[in-house]
């Protein structure tokens, strides 16, 4: 039997109301970005912590019909940038330098919900882990270490 998701946002506090609404924002930009693309829309934020959405399209399958791997893993990646960022201010710079991602199970046509979060911040290098799930079902999808780089 499958467990409803439940949500990891209640343990992360609220962001102050302009921090929220930057990164509430991400992947609507009035310029075409590759997150755009895949149609990821972010669902809550906090300190710490993101929820993002990636809406199910067929131009998301591989040939099998499953969901393409290469699209959780953006994902993934995705859905701890706002968790990284706003700790920092509009003008840092941070990007992946390391994704660990374990495959769990195949989604088939169905929406696909990431949590992300910090587990710890150091000066230049921040370690984070998501996991995605099937959102109808709650089912683990896949997971990820990942490691960020910040220049400020």
């Amino acid at each position: 039997m499958t467990e409803p998701f439940v949500s990891r946002a209640e343990q992360y506090a609220e962001l102050d109301e302009t921090t929220h609404q930057r990164w509430k924002k991400f992947g609507r930009w009035d310029k075409v970005l590759f997150p755009n693309l895949l149609g990821l829309t972010v669902e809550e934020v906090r300190v710490d912590y993101c929820r993002m959405r990636m809406a199910y399209r067929p131009e998301l399958e591989q040939p099998a019909g499953l969901v393409h791997g290469g699209a959780i893993a953006t994902l993934l990646d995705s859905v701890v940038v706002p968790a990284v960022g706003a700790a920092y201010g509009p003008d840092a710079r941070f990007s992946t330098v390391d994704m660990h991602v374990q495959y769990i199970s195949a989604v088939v046509k169905q929406d696909i919900v990431a949590e992300g979060w910090i587990v710890r911040r150091g000066r230049t290098t921040v370690f984070c882990e998501s996991e995605a799930v099937n959102a109808l079902t709650g089912k683990l999808v896949a997971k990820s270490v990942l490691t960020y780089n910040v220049s400020q």
